[in-house]
Formats: C-alpha cells, sequence, structure tokens
C-alpha cells in the first residue's frame, strides 16, 4: 500500500479513505514524530471502528467528542492537522491542544502556522505571543474552515468569536483572552495582506439607548434624538461625554418627575433641584464628588441641549427660559501645572533609559514639541518638512481645536525621530479613525496605533523612577511652554508654536514668570538693600557705621549733577541717564564748574568701577560722559559771569 501523503488537504474526497489507509497514514506521523504506543494505536482503531468515515465523528453531539480519553486526543490531533477531519466550532473552542506544536511539522497546516508567526514578528510581537496567537486562534480556524491561510476571512473570526461567547455563556469561562489574540491575529493578517482591513476594537463605545438607559420614556427617547442629532457636528468624544452629562440630568429629573418632558420642565420644581444634586453627585472615577469644572461642563451641556431643541422648534421643547449665565458656578483659574526644571530632568532621564523604548521616546517627543497627546499619536511618517534656508519644522496635525500647525525642531528630535521610525513596527497603512483615508501612523505597535493608556502607563512609571508623584502627559505641554517663556518668547510665537487661538490661552504661561514684575521686584530689593541700610534695634543703639560708597556697589550707577542714579544689573542703564548734559541746549556758566568738576571725578571712578566688573558697556557710557563734561568746562569758562 502507497503512504498517503501527510497534508492538510488530502488528495481523494473526504471518505474515500479506508480506516486502513487512514490508520497507515497514522503511523508515518507517529514515526516522523516519535510518539507512537501501542495504547495510541488501539485508541486510533477503536475510533475508526465507530466512525470509519472520520468526518462522522464531527456530527456526534459535543459531549461524546468531549468523552475522548487521552489516547484519543493524539489520534484527533493527526485528523486535525492533516485535515481530514473538520469538527464543529463548539468543540474546538472547549479542547485545549497542548501537544499541537510536535503534531504540526512535516504538514501544511503546520507551514500555514510557521507564515503566521513569522509575519506577527514582522509587526513586532515576541515569539511567546506569537505562538500563543497561532495556537489558540489561527489553529483553530484552519482545522474548523479547511481553508489555507490566504483564504482566510473576516467572517471566519466572527464564527469563531460566536462559539466562544456561547462557551462562556454556558460553561462561566470567560472568552475575554481569546477575544483579544483573535484581534490580534486578524491585525497581522491584515499586516501580512491577507485581510483587507484592520479588525474594529473589541471595546466599542455603547449605543445612545444603552448610554441613558436609567432614563424613563418620554424624556428618553427624546435624550437619544438629540445625541444623534449632535453626532452629526461633533466629534464622537464631545458627544459621549454629552450622553454622560445628559444621562444625569435626565436619571435626577425621572426621579422628580418619572413622565417629565423638557416642556413640562420647571424652573423650581427640576432644575433648581438638579443643580443642587449636582453638588452632592460621585465622580465615579475617584469616588469623590464632582469637580466644580465638571459641574460646570454639565450645566452648560443642559442649558445648551434646553436651548437648542427649542431653536430646533422642537414639540417637546420648553416654553420659556429655564437656565441663565448665573447658574454656572464660578472657577477658579489655576497655573499650567509645570515641571520644575530639576523633576523635568529627573523624568527626561527616566524616559531615555526606559526599556519600553517606542511609548518612551513618543513621550520625549511630546516634551520637546510642546504637543497635546492627540496630536502627538496622530503624526504621521512624512511629518518632518525639511526647508533650505528655514531648518526643519514638525507638522502637527489637527487636533484639539481643528487647526494644523508648524513647529521648529532641531538636531537632536531630528535624531529621536529617526529612533523612533527603527522601533515603530512597520505594515501596510491604517484607516484613519477621523477621515477613513489611509495613513502611514508613525506610532504604531504590534500592526495598530500605539494609544494613549500605553502613554500614560509609561508615564507612571517614568515618574516612579524618578521619584515623582503621579503625572499626566498635558504637564510635559505645560513643562514647553513654560521654558520658552522663560527663555523670553514672545507671545505671538508661543501662540504660533502651542497652536493657541486666542492671546488669553498663551497668556497664562505669561503670568507664570512675569519678567516686569521680576525686574520691579529686583530694582526695588536693591534700591531696599542700599539706601534704607539696617532697621533700628530695641536694644541699645550701636556705633554708627559708615555707610557703602554707592559707587562701589554692584549696580548700574550714573553721577548726576544734583545727585546718582542706582539702577538693577537686570534693568540696564536709565535711557534718559545725563540726557541734559549730551542735550545741545545745555549751557553752564562759569559758577557751575565746580558741579561739573565734582560729576566728572565721580563719573571717572564709575568707569574704573565698570573696568574692574567686566562691564565694557557700561564704561564707554562713563567715558563718554567725561568727554561731554570736559567739553561744558571749556565752554562755560569763555563765558561771562552772570549779573
Amino acid at each position: 500500500m502507497p503512504p498517503v501523503p501527510v497534508n492538510a488537504t488530502p488528495v481523494t474526497e473526504p471518505g474515500a479513505e479506508s480506516p486502513a489507509q487512514v490508520l497507515a497514514a497514522y503511523h508515518a506521523h507517529q514515526g516522523m514524530t516519535g510518539r507512537g504506543n501501542s495504547a495510541f494505536t488501539t485508541a486510533a482503531r477503536s475510533f475508526l471502528r465507530r466512525w470509519p468515515t472520520v468526518q462522522a465523528w464531527a456530527e456526534e453531539p459535543l459531549r461524546v467528542q468531549l468523552a475522548a480519553n487521552t489516547s484519543t486526543h493524539p489520534f484527533i490531533t493527526f485528523l486535525l492537522v492533516t485535515g481530514r477531519l473538520h469538527p464543529d466550532w463548539q468543540y474546538l473552542v472547549h479542547r485545549k491542544f497542548s501537544s499541537l506544536w510536535r503534531d504540526l511539522p512535516g504538514t501544511v497546516i503546520g507551514a500555514d502556522i510557521e507564515e503566521f508567526i513569522t509575519a506577527a514578528h514582522t509587526v513586532g510581537y515576541s515569539e511567546r505571543v506569537a505562538s500563543a496567537m497561532a495556537s489558540q486562534v489561527m489553529a483553530r480556524i484552519l482545522f474548523a474552515t479547511g481553508k489555507r491561510l490566504h483564504e482566510v476571512t473576516h467572517d471566519d473570526f466572527d464564527a469563531l468569536t460566536v462559539a466562544g461567547a456561547a462557551r462562556q455563556q454556558a460553561t462561566g469561562r470567560t472568552w475575554r483572552h481569546y477575544r483579544a489574540a483573535a484581534t490580534a491575529t486578524k491585525t497581522v493578517l491584515y499586516h501580512h495582506g491577507i485581510l483587507p482591513a484592520l479588525p474594529e476594537p473589541w471595546q466599542q463605545r455603547q449605543p445612545f439607548t444603552r448610554r441613558v438607559a436609567g432614563v424613563p420614556e418620554p424624556m428618553h427617547s427624546i435624550l437619544v434624538r438629540y445625541l444623534q442629532h449632535k453626532s452629526v457636528t461633533c466629534k464622537p468624544t464631545t458627544v459621549s461625554g454629552l450622553a454622560t452629562r445628559l444621562a444625569h440630568f435626565g436619571t435626577v429629573v425621572a426621579a422628580i418627575d418619572p413622565v417629565a418632558t423638557p416642556a413640562t420642565l420647571t424652573r423650581t420644581g427640576h432644575i433648581e433641584p438638579w443643580m443642587h444634586a449636582l453638588t452632592r453627585a460621585e465622580n465615579t472615577k475617584s469616588g469623590g464628588v464632582l469637580s466644580r469644572a465638571e459641574q460646570a461642563r454639565r450645566i452648560l451641556a443642559v442649558a445648551n441641549f434646553l436651548r437648542e431643541i427649542s431653536e430646533w422648534d422642537w414639540p417637546e421643547a420648553p416654553a420659556r427660559t429655564l437656565m441663565y449665565a448665573s447658574d454656572n458656578p464660578r472657577l477658579p483659574h489655576p497655573l499650567p501645572r509645570f515641571l520644575p526644571p530639576d523633576a523635568d530632568r529627573r523624568l527626561t532621564q527616566a524616559l531615555h533609559d526606559s526599556p519600553n523604548r517606542l511609548p518612551a521616546d513618543a513621550l520625549l517627543l511630546q516634551r520637546a514639541c510642546g504637543l497635546r497627546i492627540g496630536e502627538l499619536l496622530d503624526l504621521e511618517m512624512d511629518a518632518v518638512i525639511d526647508i533650505p534656508g528655514a531648518g526643519s519644522w514638525l507638522k502637527v496635525p489637527l487636533g484639539k481645536l481643528d487647526t494644523e500647525r508648524m513647529v521648529p525642531i532641531d538636531p537632536d528630535i531630528l535624531t529621536l525621530l529617526d529612533r523612533i521610525t527603527t522601533t515603530r513596527s512597520p505594515g501596510r497603512p491604517i484607516r484613519h479613525p477621523r477621515t477613513g483615508r489611509p495613513a502611514d501612523f508613525l506610532f504604531t505597535a504590534h500592526g495598530r496605533r500605539l494609544g494613549q493608556n500605553s502613554l500614560r502607563r509609561e508615564l507612571d512609571r517614568a515618574a516612579s523612577v524618578a521619584g515623582m508623584p503621579h503625572i499626566t502627559p498635558h504637564q510635559l505641554r505645560h513643562t514647553y511652554a513654560t521654558a520658552l517663556i522663560n527663555a523670553g518668547v514672545s507671545l505671538q510665537a508661543l501662540m504660533a508654536i502651542l497652536g493657541h487661538v486666542s492671546a488669553e490661552m498663551s497668556l497664562r504661561y505669561g503670568r507664570l514668570f512675569d519678567t516686569t514684575i521680576r525686574d520691579e521686584y529686583e530694582r526695588a530689593l536693591d534700591l531696599a538693600k542700599t539706601r534704607i541700610g539696617s532697621l533700628p534695634q530695641p536694644t541699645a543703639p550701636k556705633p554708627a557705621e559708615p555707610q557703602p560708597d554707592w559707587r562701589a556697589t554692584a549696580t548700574i550707577k550714573t553721577a548726576l549733577a544734583g545727585g546718582h542714579c542706582l539702577r538693577a544689573p537686570a534693568q540696564g542703564p536709565c535711557a534718559h541717564a545725563n540726557i541734559c548734559e549730551h542735550c545741545p541746549s545745555f549751557h553752564p556758566d562759569p559758577d557751575d564748574i565746580p558741579t561739573l568738576t565734582r560729576q566728572r571725578e565721580t563719573a571717572t571712578a564709575l568707569a574704573n568701577d565698570a573696568t574692574t566688573r567686566g562691564w565694557d558697556a557700561e564704561t564707554e557710557r562713563h567715558l563718554r560722559l567725561i568727554t561731554r563734561i570736559n567739553t561744558l568746562i571749556q565752554h562755560a569758562a569763555t563765558r561771562p559771569h552772570a549779573m
């Protein structure tokens, strides 16, 4: 008898092989894998006596299939890997295949599995994770369908998901792990060119009917219709926030009046009790009460809801205005939460030393360019633009305010971007969630876009290493803006770099370190230290100490005919210093020569002091005054005395 090929798709039609031929093929497979024994052979003969056509076994109830003993399992696995058996999905999701890897070599399914694992490595999965996806998901799909790897479709994964969900409902054993593995497997097949599109994330936003499920009719239908209308003009995240805030409003109002509609609401009977309930509402994330900012957002959401359905002339709209501007609580205006320089350096070092290169480099890029987290993750591979004579720029995509902008970058940032491009996972372009067009995103891991949660986890890890409390990615943007303000960047440049549409947004950073306030403080402090001297003591007075010579103080000093001027070094010389002496209309008399002589002597001492301190510009200023005074003294000596 010629040997039967060990193949995922038998050369004969199903059922055409005799039991003897199947048994001979099994013996050949055992010889190749080195796993044969008499117990396995006896179990195979018993199986073939009961089901001479092996596919008939797949028609048996699940309890019969699962009753196979451990000696029969190797024979069933042989039938699966050689394509002689295609059981129901229920059996495949209940059965574990612990010895699968020893049975795959030499089979076509084994070749397909090896190709899949190689593709998984390409998009960044480790050997362990790639093998888990292959055994948990890919092998089961090939067993059930009898297809080759390149013939698999999204429908095959849907069938696996249905079977997994049914197993979870029947046994209580969760399907979550396998569901995540199936999503990752579909991602690998997309980048391998087999599936036409990336899978949708398994965690989808709940429909509006469920988001406001706690609100009874008739308010329930009105809120759902309003949210559907807003989804046409607003971003999904915006509408999701509206759903949360309106659901709370509807729930509180329904507790007061179960059949209430906007048309039947009253100020004292519904609106004011709801606003009072806001002050006690629980923050589901922190466990505390809602912040005043969130209370204000909920009041605004309800006010807009009532106003807009009135503008749209809905029959359910209220007959009169129920909410007013005075209902909004007064909000605090905290300064931006930037990181102090020392903390900034420690965090940057922790990110540089991170083992998680891609999310760490993403955070370093955010700190270096002041990007919002959404803008950062929306960057594409062609974001860097080199302009001859103007350097390199980073094109920041549409972000929170739906505006694009260009941010200047230096060679260090270009080096960081080069490292990111070598760390990211390659693959086919990914559909942009906002536009639907294929986009080659800069931050991709395991064939999918890097998520915000990955960045937040890495930031928490780095902050812990740096000995810092919890910080948020947006604080890196605040730190970047603060550094620019400290470096003296103009308000207009700061607005352009940060993508602000109003000066008020950028002025928040200007209030952090106002240089005018600092200059005035230093000037006043220096004058106080120079002129006031020590305060009186309650004890017996000590002998008066000589006051320090003002000409030796570390200030910007100006000799005047009738006194002197002192300014802090940060202020520089006064723009009006010695303006009279240098004015061509200034004419001293012979009686003024002694005063001019004393002023010249003082200016000479100030010039020597400035030279000692290395203040070359100050030395030149005093020398110019000395030259001018010499000229004035000569002119005064030739004038007659005043009568």
